[in-house]
Protein backbone atom coordinates (compact mmCIF):
# COMPACT_ATOMS: atom_id res chain seq x y z
CA UNK A 1 0.00 0.00 0.00
CA UNK A 2 1.43 3.35 -1.02
CA UNK A 3 1.63 6.37 1.27
CA UNK A 4 -1.00 8.21 -0.79
CA UNK A 5 -3.40 5.26 -0.58
CA UNK A 6 -2.90 5.13 3.19
CA UNK A 7 -3.45 8.89 3.50
CA UNK A 8 -6.59 8.60 1.36
CA UNK A 9 -7.88 5.83 3.64
CA UNK A 10 -7.25 7.99 6.71
CA UNK A 11 -9.06 10.96 5.15
CA UNK A 12 -12.00 8.76 4.18
CA UNK A 13 -12.18 7.27 7.70
CA UNK A 14 -12.09 10.73 9.29
CA UNK A 15 -14.71 11.87 6.80
CA UNK A 16 -17.05 9.07 7.79
CA UNK A 17 -16.38 9.89 11.44
CA UNK A 18 -17.21 13.49 10.55
CA UNK A 19 -20.76 12.48 9.72
CA UNK A 20 -21.23 11.59 13.38
CA UNK A 21 -19.09 14.43 14.80
CA UNK A 22 -20.59 17.55 13.19
CA UNK A 23 -17.43 19.66 13.65
CA UNK A 24 -15.53 17.64 11.02
CA UNK A 25 -16.52 18.24 7.35
CA UNK A 26 -17.46 14.61 6.69
CA UNK A 27 -18.30 14.11 3.03
CA UNK A 28 -15.81 16.76 1.97
CA UNK A 29 -12.97 14.76 3.56
CA UNK A 30 -14.20 11.60 1.85
CA UNK A 31 -14.13 13.39 -1.52
CA UNK A 32 -10.68 14.85 -0.86
CA UNK A 33 -9.31 11.43 0.12
CA UNK A 34 -10.68 9.76 -2.99
CA UNK A 35 -9.53 12.68 -5.15
CA UNK A 36 -6.02 12.46 -3.72
CA UNK A 37 -5.87 8.76 -4.53
CA UNK A 38 -7.29 9.34 -8.02
CA UNK A 39 -4.72 12.04 -8.76
CA UNK A 40 -1.91 9.74 -7.67
CA UNK A 41 -3.40 6.82 -9.61
CA UNK A 42 -3.78 9.07 -12.68
CA UNK A 43 -5.65 6.51 -14.75
CA UNK A 44 -9.06 6.22 -16.33
CA UNK A 45 -10.08 3.77 -13.60
CA UNK A 46 -8.90 6.13 -10.87
CA UNK A 47 -10.79 9.10 -12.26
CA UNK A 48 -13.87 6.96 -12.88
CA UNK A 49 -13.82 5.94 -9.20
CA UNK A 50 -13.53 9.62 -8.28
CA UNK A 51 -16.41 10.61 -10.59
CA UNK A 52 -18.73 7.90 -9.33
CA UNK A 53 -17.83 8.67 -5.71
CA UNK A 54 -18.42 12.40 -6.12
CA UNK A 55 -21.76 11.70 -7.84
CA UNK A 56 -22.79 9.52 -4.87
CA UNK A 57 -21.67 12.21 -2.40
CA UNK A 58 -23.50 15.00 -4.24
CA UNK A 59 -26.67 12.92 -4.51
CA UNK A 60 -26.40 12.05 -0.81
CA UNK A 61 -26.00 15.71 0.09
CA UNK A 62 -29.06 16.72 -1.94
CA UNK A 63 -31.19 13.94 -0.45
CA UNK A 64 -29.83 14.71 3.04
CA UNK A 65 -31.45 18.15 2.91
CA UNK A 66 -34.51 17.44 0.75
CA UNK A 67 -36.04 14.42 2.48
CA UNK A 68 -35.77 15.48 6.15
CA UNK A 69 -36.77 19.04 5.23
CA UNK A 70 -39.94 17.77 3.60
CA UNK A 71 -40.74 15.66 6.65
CA UNK A 72 -40.24 18.66 8.93
CA UNK A 73 -42.56 20.80 6.81
CA UNK A 74 -45.16 18.02 6.92
CA UNK A 75 -44.94 17.88 10.73
CA UNK A 76 -45.22 21.68 10.98
CA UNK A 77 -41.77 22.47 12.41
CA UNK A 78 -40.62 25.86 11.01
CA UNK A 79 -37.06 26.57 9.88
CA UNK A 80 -36.62 29.19 12.61
CA UNK A 81 -36.96 26.43 15.21
CA UNK A 82 -34.06 24.56 13.65
CA UNK A 83 -32.03 27.76 13.46
CA UNK A 84 -32.62 28.37 17.18
CA UNK A 85 -31.66 24.76 17.89
CA UNK A 86 -28.46 25.22 15.89
CA UNK A 87 -27.63 28.42 17.77
CA UNK A 88 -28.05 26.74 21.15
CA UNK A 89 -26.04 23.77 19.88
CA UNK A 90 -23.08 26.04 19.12
CA UNK A 91 -23.39 27.74 22.51
CA UNK A 92 -23.75 24.35 24.20
CA UNK A 93 -20.62 23.08 22.46
CA UNK A 94 -18.56 25.74 24.21
CA UNK A 95 -20.35 25.55 27.57
CA UNK A 96 -20.25 21.76 27.90
CA UNK A 97 -17.56 20.35 25.59
CA UNK A 98 -18.71 17.56 23.25
CA UNK A 99 -22.05 16.79 24.97
CA UNK A 100 -23.19 20.40 24.78
CA UNK A 101 -23.70 20.22 21.02
CA UNK A 102 -26.55 17.67 20.98
CA UNK A 103 -27.93 18.88 24.33
CA UNK A 104 -28.02 22.48 23.13
CA UNK A 105 -29.69 21.44 19.90
CA UNK A 106 -32.46 19.53 21.65
CA UNK A 107 -32.95 22.26 24.24
CA UNK A 108 -33.03 24.94 21.55
CA UNK A 109 -35.66 23.13 19.51
CA UNK A 110 -37.77 22.43 22.58
CA UNK A 111 -37.62 26.02 23.85
CA UNK A 112 -38.41 27.49 20.43
CA UNK A 113 -41.37 25.16 20.03
CA UNK A 114 -42.55 25.80 23.59
CA UNK A 115 -42.54 29.54 22.88
CA UNK A 116 -44.27 29.04 19.55
CA UNK A 117 -46.88 26.48 20.60
CA UNK A 118 -47.34 27.33 24.26
CA UNK A 119 -47.63 23.86 25.79
CA UNK A 120 -45.31 20.99 26.64
CA UNK A 121 -46.95 18.06 24.78
CA UNK A 122 -47.02 19.85 21.43
CA UNK A 123 -43.51 21.28 21.91
CA UNK A 124 -42.14 17.85 22.79
CA UNK A 125 -43.88 16.29 19.79
CA UNK A 126 -42.29 18.89 17.49
CA UNK A 127 -38.91 18.33 19.16
CA UNK A 128 -39.11 14.60 18.50
CA UNK A 129 -40.08 15.24 14.86
CA UNK A 130 -37.06 17.51 14.44
CA UNK A 131 -34.76 14.96 16.07
CA UNK A 132 -36.05 12.21 13.79
CA UNK A 133 -35.40 14.43 10.77
CA UNK A 134 -31.85 15.19 11.94
CA UNK A 135 -31.24 11.47 12.56
CA UNK A 136 -32.52 10.65 9.07
CA UNK A 137 -30.24 13.31 7.63
CA UNK A 138 -27.23 11.80 9.40
CA UNK A 139 -28.13 8.30 8.19
CA UNK A 140 -28.41 9.50 4.60
CA UNK A 141 -25.04 11.25 4.85
CA UNK A 142 -23.46 8.19 6.46
CA UNK A 143 -24.84 5.94 3.70
CA UNK A 144 -23.46 8.26 1.00
CA UNK A 145 -20.04 8.29 2.67
CA UNK A 146 -20.00 4.52 3.07
CA UNK A 147 -21.07 3.91 -0.55
CA UNK A 148 -18.36 6.30 -1.81
CA UNK A 149 -15.82 4.53 0.40
CA UNK A 150 -16.93 1.15 -0.97
CA UNK A 151 -16.52 2.44 -4.54
CA UNK A 152 -13.01 3.60 -3.61
CA UNK A 153 -12.11 0.26 -2.01
CA UNK A 154 -13.31 -1.53 -5.14
CA UNK A 155 -11.18 0.83 -7.23
CA UNK A 156 -8.11 0.19 -5.07
CA UNK A 157 -8.57 -3.55 -5.31
CA UNK A 158 -9.15 -3.52 -9.06
CA UNK A 159 -6.21 -1.28 -9.97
Amino acid sequence: MSTVTFLAAVLIAFGILGVIVPVIPGLLLVAVGIGLWSAQESSVAGWTVFGVSVAVLVLGTVVKYALPGRRLRESGVPWITLAFGGLLAVIGFFVVPVLGLPLGFVLGIYLAELLRLGNHPQAWSSTLAALRAVGLSMLIELAAGMIAAAVWVAGVLLT
